[in-house]
């Protein structure tokens, strides 16, 4: 089993990396963790090249995700919550799917084949809305064939305890690993 995660947080050591840890500490198989913000990934710049051809014209580390993902079992995109949506840097690095999006679209062609599972794993604090940050990653999820997306699962009151001691948040992990594994 192989896995993809994408790590959308700017902190190496803060929540969304200690909910990570938690889920590839059972995780069975491979997995690779691509994090936004230290990542070589440029956002789609609408050059429309993939309207027309497989790929994408801006070469950066985004080509090892794409040859990734069409072998991958599962996806699982995580993300602090700012303003109620994922953060910037994510959101760029998931623009780079447009070429699936334009391949099934505008060349009338399936580029991933395999059908996967995933998941959205969010942490934040203050009044932030889970669910629209939710959205927003499973319909992008959608896009690299992800067919089966698990429930809203992380750790939501930050600001008051951490999420590596959020008893919900940790049970949550524990209920996407038996997911993910099965």
């Amino acid at each position: 089993m192989k896995t993809l995660i994408i790590n959308g947080s700017p902190r190496k050591k803060g929540d969304t990396t200690a909910l990570i840890s938690k889920l590839t500490e059972q995780l069975n198989g491979e997995y690779k963790i691509v994090n936004a913000y230290y990542s070589n990934i440029s956002p789609c710049i609408d050059c429309r090249y993939c309207w027309n051809n497989e790929g994408c014209s801006i070469n950066d580390e985004m080509t090892e995700i794409y040859d990734y993902i069409v072998g991958c079992d599962n996806v699982v995109i995580a993300s602090p919550i700012y303003f109620s949506q994922p953060t910037g840097k994510l959101l760029d690095v998931c623009s780079r799917f447009q070429t699936y999006f334009a391949a099934k679209h505008f060349r009338n062609h399936t580029p991933i084949i395999k059908p996967k599972k995933g998941a959205v794993i969010l942490v934040g604090g203050g009044d932030g809305n889970p669910q629209k940050a939710h959205e927003t990653l499973s319909g992008i999820l959608k896009h690299i064939n992800v067919t089966n997306i698990f429930s809203l699962t992380g750790s939501f009151n930050t600001n008051i305890i951490p999420a590596k001691d959020d008893v919900k948040a940790q049970e949550d992990i524990d209920n996407l690993i038996n997911f993910l594994n099965n």
